[in-house]
């Protein structure tokens, strides 16, 4: 734990939070006076669409812009409410021309062009459930969430559809259409494609919103698991209330504030704060279609005029390689407010925000079943570098122990390690793992949510992440199951048997490191090596394949069979190799 305390000054505010009291709004909180700060639907209903858009469009905010794309080619393209609305009826309108409705699942596999934007938002607005994928994912992770998530449509660009699609097509036939952003080129022809421009033609006829309840299926995010295939987590239109919540007393976001977020929308947190959050506060955002460059980053806090910026540790710490000279070349006036959520922050990268910026990186924590952050620091609470943080208003937390009879027990005691739970009940709270009823409820003993993450607590009600308690690796903000990644090397002729895990690295926080053993016949060669890791990357993708591979003859077993995971970490790091009992033979 750091020991050094950033103390807020309030004259040093340059505009009052919304929480300034933390625990006088702890105190009074209720998610029900919330949900009443949102419009609504008639009789009840509610959706994140309309909360997005279509109230502002409709009111005060038609004109103002909501938001901004940075184009690859340099241009700058803005959206009003109203455009946006006017943008994601007609999607709407053209899916129910063809036949998606209620509960259909809509994926898109785009990157950050507006396009994807106006699908996610005419998706739930047409009552229809927006599965978002990585772009940086290859064809097998896409297939798997596609084919588990039952697609019906899918929007995408000709590139990706090129490299990442065409090639499992016929593995889909679930899949209705597929909707190609930018026009065919050079003649090519795409069997089954149609373009964007001619899809929104076919929703010539004015349709009305779903009129969509709170618990209404409304995104299906996909998470990695230790065993077995991932993990399709349910969140309904009620989410918005959290989200709604959490860009009030986290983000701190105000109405004349300008925000970027830099996750990619594939991503939970591209979607819940790259999209949803700060639409819902009618705020003006920035989406960059760049990949990540320092001095590009920096010239958009300028020339943006960023005021509210929510990024991860691995941007944060690979802007902190390039050294705080480049920074004095750039001015950030406006830049009010930071955080960045996705993997520990490290106590020295928030301070380095109070030295480059003058004022620090905000922490948080939360996961793709929590739907919305969870534990955070606040704008106008102290802030413990190295801490998560607080929980936000609403939401009981707690440090629990696992015991022998498979019940959990709260620790009461500051400063004991445990796992992380939450209380259920808050809005954005995961509603079902897809088809998987068993799997979802073993995540709840004795009334609590378990996170699968090791934290403690202080004495001053600070949380502090430790680790995960499986084998899941957080890599640059993303978990990556083991599972999957073994699966893949193992569909290479020459692997036998595969087993990969985290390596701490100093930028993405881990990389992933995988143990192979080889089938008789083959031999380990350099060659072979890069064979393996080309293979992987192309079934992959960059982000989750592995980037070291290691060779051994056979891989540890318990006796039961299961790969030990754990003691191929601990000897891959020198870390003590615990009770090694259950070992099938000594290795």
């Amino acid at each position: 734990m750091s020991a050094r305390v950033l103390h807020k000054d309030a004259s040093r505010w340059r505009i009052a939070p919304n929480l300034k009291d933390y625990a006088e709004v702890r105190r009074d909180f209720s998610w029900q006076q919330a949900r009443a700060e949102l419009d609504g639907l008639p009789d009840g209903g509610l959706n994140i669409g309309y909360e997005a858009v279509d109230r502002h469009a409709l009111g005060a905010n038609a004109n103002k812009r909501a938001i901004r794309f940075l184009r690859k080619d340099g241009r700058r393209e803005d959206y009003t409410y109203a455009q946006l609305k006017t943008a994601t009826d007609r999607f709407m309108a053209a899916l129910r021309a063809a036949g998606i409705g209620k509960g259909d699942r809509v994926f898109a596999l785009a990157g950050r062009v507006p396009e994807f934007y106006v699908a996610a938002l005419g998706t739930l607005k047409n009552g229809s459930v927006f599965c978002p994928l990585f772009s940086a994912f290859g064809p097998e992770p896409i297939r798997t969430r596609m084919a588990r998530g039952n697609a019906k449509l899918l929007v995408t660009t000709g590139n990706l559809y090129r490299r990442k699609v065409r090639d499992i097509r016929d593995a889909l036939p679930e899949l209705q259409q597929v909707v190609i952003v930018e026009p065919q080129a050079n003649g090519e022809t795409r069997p089954g494609t149609q373009t964007w421009n001619a899809f929104m033609e076919s929703g010539h006829e004015a349709v009305e919103i779903a009129a969509t309840r709170g618990e209404d299926m409304a995104l299906l995010h996909f998470t990695s698991g230790t065993t077995g295939r991932p993990k399709g987590a349910i969140h309904v239109h009620e989410a918005v209330v959290q989200h709604y919540v959490t860009g009030k007393y986290v983000l701190d976001l105000h109405p004349e504030d300008i925000f970027w977020c830099t996750a990619d929308p594939g991503w939970v947190t591209g979607m819940s704060y790259g999209v949803i959050a700060p639409l819902v506060h009618g705020v003006s955002m920035i989406v960059d279609e760049e990949e990540f460059d320092a001095e590009h980053w920096y010239r958009v806090l300028q020339d943006e005029q960023i005021s509210v910026w929510y990024t991860a540790p691995t941007a944060i710490r690979m802007l902190m390689k390039t050294g705080v000279e480049l920074t004095h070349q750039y001015h950030f006036e406006k830049l009010r407010f930071m955080a960045s959520v996705g993997e520990p922050l490290n106590p020295e990268a928030v301070l380095w925000g109070v030295d480059t910026f003058g004022i620090p990186f905000h922490d948080n924590w939360w996961q793709t079943e929590t739907g919305g952050i969870m534990i955070a620091n606040f704008p106008a609470v102290d802030i413990k570098p190295g801490s998560m943080g607080m929980p936000v208003p609403g939401v009981l937390a707690t440090i629990v122990s696992r015991e022998a009879d498979g019940h959990v027990v709260p620790i009461g005691d500051a400063k004991v390690e445990g796992e992380l739970a939450l209380r259920p009940g808050w809005p954005a709270m995961f509603r079902g793992y897809l088809g998987e009823e068993e799997r979802y409820n073993k995540c709840f003993v004795d009334g609590w949510y378990l996170t699968g993450d090791l934290a403690m607590r202080d004495s001053e009600g600070y949380f502090w992440f430790v680790g995960r308690a499986d084998d899941v690796i957080k890599s640059a903000g993303h978990l990556i199951g083991p599972f999957e990644v073994e699966s893949a090397l193992m569909e290479h002729p020459a692997v036998a048997e595969a087993a990969v895990i985290g390596k701490p690295d100093p930028v993405i926080h881990e990389m992933v490191k995988a143990f192979v053993a080889l089938r008789p016949g083959y031999a380990v060669d350099e060659a072979l090596r890069l064979e393996i890791l080309g293979f992987a990357r192309k079934r992959l993708g960059a982000a989750v394949a592995p980037k070291e591979i290691a060779f051994l003859e056979t891989l540890p077993h318990t006796r039961s069979g299961k790969i030990m995971r754990r003691l191929l970490k601990a000897r891959e790091l020198g870390l003590p190799e615990g009770d090694t009992s259950t070992l099938e033979s000594p290795a």
